[in-house]
């Protein structure tokens, strides 16, 4: 595998660099326009400008360090967009395809290496081996088109972690048994071994490590290089202990991927590098060591090329129709799950290269394996390609994507979320909550508000100092943001009017520091805002960033269902947990868990959701003994004139104040007024259907027959205690 010319054309580093970028940028401008996928594209022409090529650039150390790093980057991703939910959903489902996907190609690739080649079982096995491994190039398809959470693509990324870890000890120990001239049982289970402390290890570790970093440091460039300096150390050790580094990467992105919500900041940036330099690079890398011309330069090269892309793709479609039989799965599923798993790049470059400088593997078996990587490669992206859309389609027409009742899935289109900013310090945790509370659909812009008073130059300067750090904020987790200085007599009548101007649905705001010992828990801005405004109003403080919170521990009062915002700021804490991938527990009477229930059941939220039976004021006061440090505590509190609200609920500030002083707290006011959605239990979805609240002048009659519901209670109640002191 000589190339044709000595030197290239081109060794300057800046121009090398400045060719790479226009092979990135140009590529997919031009291939979109053919319908191809522009991973081809960098593919070919890494083949055109590579050494076998015009030989415009060399395969020198850039490619192989930046190449390096972009498969273990794609593996990263791979496993930083797989929360442990859907990892636990389709463990059976993934173990068994990794088994197919490694037994089928291992048999049949052994079986036509010996007849079909002429190999021994030593080169067949290895061969075989290569067969059964795969490298998940297409995985930036299916994350671009949002579908990486899709059952049958999470059961090909955990098929491919066994097929690879198998193949990986498969090489291993062929290559002993060609070096030592026998097979040594106490070798392999010497590698399992330490295959299982390097595991834990990294499962014990690198969550308290991460913890522990992003609540001491809160510098976006620190956080991205920490994280990726946790996945290059999982990579290195996983090579020190004889496992492929890919392996580490994505047992990396595996752990990390709670702490990494994927509407943050830090994952944009992780995508950002590496979908622009490192996995690029990556694919040129690939094209470089293509030789197309060596290929046709006798029948024996293209007789075993021919014979390894056919065993190589036949048998990845086998595994998968097995899996699609085995689990009664769709077309479309056996389709991704063979788009998924068909290319063959960084497993199968590690085997045919270990082969070929051992002499087991000739130049014909070189030269097939490369013509192998870019059949398959082309397979793969072309298929998934073509699938993911119809993926996309069919999540779209069945509702997985969206909400199914009318109600519900306007209030998902209008939702439009204003968060008041007063201190620079505190707006960007409230900026994240409220992405992080939005769904994924949601086109609407997040408000900004900073609401003053006066309109001297330091105030001035002030709001555009909190306005900038929100907006920063936002921006850098692509999410579109709308900052507003507004000049108003006090900041409850700013809110107010801004809501109404912008037809907000949804307010955040922080909890304020008490100044004085009179001083109440909310502040008279919070007391006046909730009384004022009938739209859902969050409250927030917190003392650690949300990406490490543990729990979210959710109370509920009774009768929450009957509000006209239940269902709203369920889907809104729904979203928090499924964005962290923690727990959420919902302390609730027994009426009201089916109803919560039924919203997360008809949503479709993948969450893990628990249910704890609390009654009364009594049950509450236990939640304090339950709550840790690392807890988000959420209160759904009530209006005076809502159904849910108690008389227990005047102590609640007093409570909060005493008690949990140093935890994580959202409260939650939900909206009280407006239209009311269908809410239907769980247990029985066809009943219990919720009629939908008054409007106009029937809202003042209905707050004045509370009124003398409750007057009416504490007469008849006061006369039966009266009787009983006179009896």
């Amino acid at each position: 595998m000589n190339p044709i010319a000595t030197e290239a054309i081109i060794t300057n580093p800046v121009y090398i660099f400045l060719v790479v970028l226009c092979i990135i940028l140009l590529a997919p401008m031009l291939l979109n326009r053919l319908k191809i996928p522009h991973i081809i594209g960098l593919i070919v022409a890494g083949v055109v400008v590579g050494p076998f090529g015009i030989h415009l650039l060399d395969r020198d150390s850039s490619f192989s360090i930046f190449g390096q790093v972009g498969i273990l980057y794609l593996m990263f991703l791979a496993g930083l967009e797989i929360d442990m939910f859907h990892l636990k959903k389709n463990l059976r489902s993934g173990l068994i395809f990794g088994m197919y996907t490694f037994l089928v190609p291992l048999v049949i690739g052994v079986a036509t290496s010996i007849y079909l080649l002429g190999m021994d079982w030593v080169a067949a096995v290895l061969l075989a081996s290569m067969y059964a491994s795969h490298t998940l190039i297409a995985y930036p398809i299916v994350s671009r088109f949002g579908i990486s959470k899709y059952n049958a693509v999470v059961v090909a990324i955990t098929g491919t972690i066994v097929a690879v870890l198998s193949s990986l000890i498969v090489l291993a120990i062929i290559v002993g048994v060609h070096h030592d001239g026998e097979f040594s049982i106490m070798a392999q289970l010497k590698l399992l071994g330490q295959l299982a402390v390097y595991l834990a290890i990294i499962i014990y570790s690198y969550p308290r490590l991460t913890r522990w970093f992003f609540r001491s440091y809160n510098d976006n460039v620190m956080q991205f290089v920490f994280v990726i300096a946790l996945v290059l150390l999982a990579s290195a050790v996983s090579q020190t202990i004889g496992i492929e580094p890919v392996l580490g990467a994505f047992f990396a992105g595996l752990v990390l991927n709670r702490y990494i919500p994927s509407a943050s900041s830090l994952m944009t940036r992780i995508e950002f590098v590496g979908n622009a330099i490192f996995i690029p690079y990556f694919l040129i890398g690939v094209g470089m060591l293509i030789n197309v011309r060596i290929l046709f330069s006798n029948w024996a090269t293209l007789y075993v090329a021919l014979v390894m892309v056919a065993v190589a793709t036949s048998t990845k479609w086998l595994a998968a129709w097995l899996t699609q039989k085995n689990f009664k799965m769709g077309a479309l599923d056996r389709k991704i799950i063979f788009g998924l798993s068909n290319a063959h790049v960084a497993a199968a470059l590690a085997a045919v290269m270990i082969g070929y400088n051992g002499g087991i593997f000739d130049d014909v078996v070189l030269n097939g394996t490369i013509l192998m990587i870019l059949v398959s490669c082309t397979i793969a992206t072309v298929v998934t390609e073509n699938v993911s859309v119809k993926i996309k389609e069919k999540m779209i027409s069945e509702g997985e994507q969206g909400p199914l009742d009318k109600s519900a899935g306007r209030y998902r289109r209008r939702s439009r979320i204003l968060v008041n900013v007063s201190n620079p310090l505190t707006a960007a945790s409230l900026v994240n909550l409220a992405i992080l509370s939005r769904t994924k659909n949601n086109q609407n812009p997040i408000f900004g508000l900073h609401v003053r008073n006066d309109n001297g130059s330091n105030a001035v300067a002030r709001a555009a100092n909190v306005l900038d750090v929100a907006e920063k904020c936002a921006l850098e987790a692509d999410v579109k943001f709308t900052p507003i200085d507004r000049f108003d007599m006090n900041t409850v009548m700013g809110i107010i009017n801004t809501v109404n101007e912008r037809d907000i649905t949804d307010v955040v705001v922080g909890l304020h520091q008490r100044g004085t010992v009179v001083d109440s828990f909310y502040g008279n801005i919070i007391e006046q805002l909730v009384n004022q405004l009938h739209k859902t109003v969050i409250i927030s403080r917190c003392f650690i960033p949300l990406n490490t919170v543990a729990r979210i521990v959710v109370s509920v009062p009774p009768k929450a269902e009957y509000e006209t915002g239940f269902r709203y700021w369920l889907i809104k804490l729904c979203n928090i947990a499924g964005q962290l991938g923690c727990r959420i527990i919902f302390c609730a009477s027994q009426q009201t868990q089916p109803y919560i229930r039924g919203v997360i059941h008809e949503q479709k939220f993948e969450v893990r959701a628990e249910f704890r039976e609390t009654d009364d004021w009594d049950d509450f006061v236990l939640l304090s003994n339950k709550i840790l440090d690392d807890d988000l505590f959420v209160v759904v509190s009530a209006r005076r004139t809502s159904m849910s609200f108690s008389k227990d609920m005047d102590r609640m500030p007093g409570f909060l104040s005493k008690y949990f002083s140093h935890n994580n707290l959202l409260i939650i006011y939900p909206e009280q007024f407006g239209e009311m959605p269908i809410v239907a239990s769980f247990n029985d979805p066809l009943v219990n259907e919720l009629g939908t609240a008054p409007t106009g002048v029937w809202l003042k009659i209905l707050g004045w027959y509370k009124w003398l519901v409750i007057q009416k209670k504490r007469i008849t109640h006061r006369n039966r205690k009266q009787r009983r002191i006179d009896l």
